[in-house]
């Protein structure tokens, strides 16, 4: 590798299991990441409604 491949700031993916640990900073904060959960989870629960309300107004 080349000086150029290991510049600080330029992660290559995957660093953590190329043995390099994953600095605290890389990482988005815990209550993001549960914020993005629930909102994923909530738009899955009303995507779901609206297609259970299409699917039962078609059902006749």
């Amino acid at each position: 590798m080349s000086d150029a491949d290991s510049t600080p700031g330029t992660a290559a993916p995957g660093g953590a299991a190329q043995g390099r640990p994953v600095r605290e900073e890389d990482r988005a904060p815990m209550a993001l990441s549960v914020r993005v959960f629930i909102y994923l989870v909530g738009v899955h629960f009303i995507a779901a409604f609206l297609f259970l309300l299409f699917y039962l107004g078609g059902a006749k």
